[in-house]
C-alpha cells in the first residue's frame, strides 16, 4: 500500500508539472512561432500591394518630401504603415513567379536572392499553384499568392532565419523541460519516501495492532465457546447459550478476516500460486449456491467458459468467488435474479457476478462499497449478517493477483462486481 501510495504522488506530481510545463511552453512557442508567420505575412502583404517590389521610399519619408511621380505617400502601402522596421527591405530575400490562368509560367524575378534560380523558382510556383492554396510554407519560405487580370502573382519570402531561430527555441526549451522533468523525478524519488513517511508508520501501527489484537482475542473467544460448550452439556440446551455461541463465532469470524486483510495489505502478500482449472472451480462453487438461492426463491444463472486454466491462489480464489455469491445472495430479494459469468477476453480472464438489488442502487456509492466496514445500509441492520470486510478482501485478492475489480450498474436495479484478472 505504501509503495502505491509512492508510485500515485510521483505521478501526480510529474503528472502535474508535466502539464504546467506544457502550457506554459506551448503558449511561449506558439507566440514565437505565430510572430514569425505574422511579420512575414506583412513583408509579402506589402510586396504584393507594391507589385512584388518594395516601395521606392522604404517607409522613410519625411514631412514635407513630394514621392516621385507625384506618387501619393501611402499609396501602396509603406513599411511604417506595416510596422516594419525600415532595415526590412534590405534583410529580405525573395522572389516572384507571374503565372498565367492555365498556371503556366511567363515570367520570375530572383534578383532579391541568390539561392533560387529561375527553374526552381518556377518549379516552386507550379507546385504552390497545383496545391490551390493562397499562402502557407514551402520549405522554409512563406507564400502569397495573388490573382488579378494577367493570371497569378506567387510571391515567396525566405524566412529561413526566423525559423532556424524558432525551432532552436523549441528544441532548446523541450531539451530543458525534459531535464527538469528527470531533475524533479529524481528529487521525488529521494524525498517521497520522507513524505509518506508518517502516513507509513502509521499505517504500520495499525497493521501491527490488528494483527496483534486478532490473536490476543481468539484465546478468550476460544474459551468462550468452550465454556459455552460446557455449560451447554451441565445445564441442556437454552436460548443464552446459543446466543453466547452464536455472538462468539461472529467475533471470531470478524477477528479472521481482520487478520486476514492486515496479511493481504502486506507489500508482497504470500500467495501459493499454482496452475488450476479456473472454470471447475468456478462450476463448484456455483453449484454450492444454486440450492440456497433455490430455497431463497431466486434465480440463479450460470455461464462458464470451459477449460479456463488460472495461475494463482486456488484458496483465495474460491474464497474471492464465496465473498462475491454470498454478497450477491444477501443483498437480492426474493423472485430476484443472481448470475455468475466467466470468460475470457482477450489477455484476460472476466469474471462478472450480479443480482438485482433490493433497493435502488445508488451510483455515486459504488466506489465504497470496496472500504472496511462500510454498508450500504447506515442503520447497519445485521439481519444480512456481516462487517463490511468482505468487498474489501475481495479487492485485495484481486489486487494481489495484479487484477482490477470495480462495482458497477447499468439501470440503478442490479448491481454488477467486475473483475479482470490477468489470464
Amino acid at each position: 500500500m505504501i509503495k502505491r501510495l509512492r508510485r500515485k504522488l510521483i505521478v501526480a506530481c510529474m503528472v502535474s508539472l508535466t502539464i504546467v510545463l506544457v502550457v506554459i511552453l506551448g503558449g511561449v512557442n506558439l507566440m514565437s512561432y505565430t510572430k514569425v508567420v505574422c511579420d512575414a505575412d506583412a513583408v509579402l502583404a506589402l510586396l504584393h500591394d507594391n507589385d512584388g517590389v518594395f516601395p521606392k521610399n522604404h517607409g522613410r519619408q519625411t514631412a514635407g518630401t513630394v514621392p516621385p511621380d507625384g506618387e501619393l505617400p501611402g499609396k501602396k502601402g509603406s513599411l511604417g504603415q506595416r510596422g516594419l522596421s525600415p532595415e526590412t527591405p534590405y534583410e529580405s530575400r525573395f522572389f516572384s513567379v507571374r503565372l498565367d490562368q492555365a498556371g503556366q509560367v511567363i515570367g520570375t524575378d530572383t534578383d532579391q536572392i541568390a539561392a533560387v534560380d529561375e527553374e526552381e523558382a518556377a518549379a516552386c510556383a507550379q507546385s504552390v499553384f497545383a496545391s490551390g492554396r493562397s499562402s502557407g510554407f514551402l520549405g522554409d519560405y512563406r507564400y502569397l499568392l495573388c490573382e488579378d487580370e494577367q493570371g497569378s502573382l506567387i510571391i515567396f519570402l525566405d524566412c529561413g532565419r526566423s525559423l532556424s531561430g524558432f525551432r532552436t527555441t523549441l528544441l532548446t526549451s523541450v531539451l530543458l523541460a525534459l531535464l527538469g522533468l528527470l531533475a524533479v523525478f529524481v528529487l521525488l524519488l529521494l524525498l517521497s519516501r520522507r513524505m509518506v513517511r508518517p502516513v507509513a508508520e502509521s499505517y504500520e501501527k495499525q497493521k501491527r495492532f490488528i494483527t496483534d489484537a486478532g490473536h490476543e482475542l481468539k484465546t478468550p473467544m476460544t474459551i468462550i465457546s468452550a465454556d459455552a460448550d460446557l455449560a451447554e452439556m451441565e445445564c441442556g440446551e437454552n436460548q443464552w447459550i446459543s446466543d453466547i455461541r452464536r455472538q462468539a463465532q461472529r467475533l471470531t469470524g470478524l477477528t479472521n478476516d481482520l487478520i486476514y486483510l492486515s496479511r493481504m495489505d502486506e507489500e508482497q502478500p504470500k500467495l501459493q500460486r499454482i496452475e488450476f482449472p479456473l472454470s471447475d472451480v468456478a462450476e463448484e462453487m456455483a453449484q454450492s449456491f444454486q440450492s440456497l438461492a433455490k430455497s431463497q426463491e431466486k434465480e440463479f444463472s450460470v455461464y462458464i467458459q470451459p477449460m479456463l486454466p488460472f495461475t494463482g491462489d486456488e484458496k483465495a480464489i474460491r474464497q474471492l468467488l464465496s465473498i462475491l455469491l454470498d454478497n450477491a445472495l444477501k443483498y437480492s430479494p426474493v423472485g430476484g435474479h443472481l448470475e455468475l459469468r466467466l470468460e475470457k477476453q482477450g489477455r484476460a480472464i472476466v469474471l462478472a457476478v450480479s443480482n438485482t438489488s433490493s433497493q435502488p442502487v445508488d451510483r455515486d456509492k459504488l466506489p465504497h462499497l470496496f472500504d472496511r466496514f462500510y454498508r450500504t445500509d447506515q442503520s447497519r441492520n445485521s439481519e444480512t449478517g456481516g462487517y463490511g470486510l468482505g468487498l474489501s478482501i475481495a479487492r485485495s485478492i484481486v489486487l494481489a493477483h495484479k487484477g482490477k475489480i470495480r462495482a458497477e450498474s447499468a439501470d440503478g436495479q442490479t448491481l454488477t462486481f467486475l473483475i479482470h484478472l490477468p489470464a
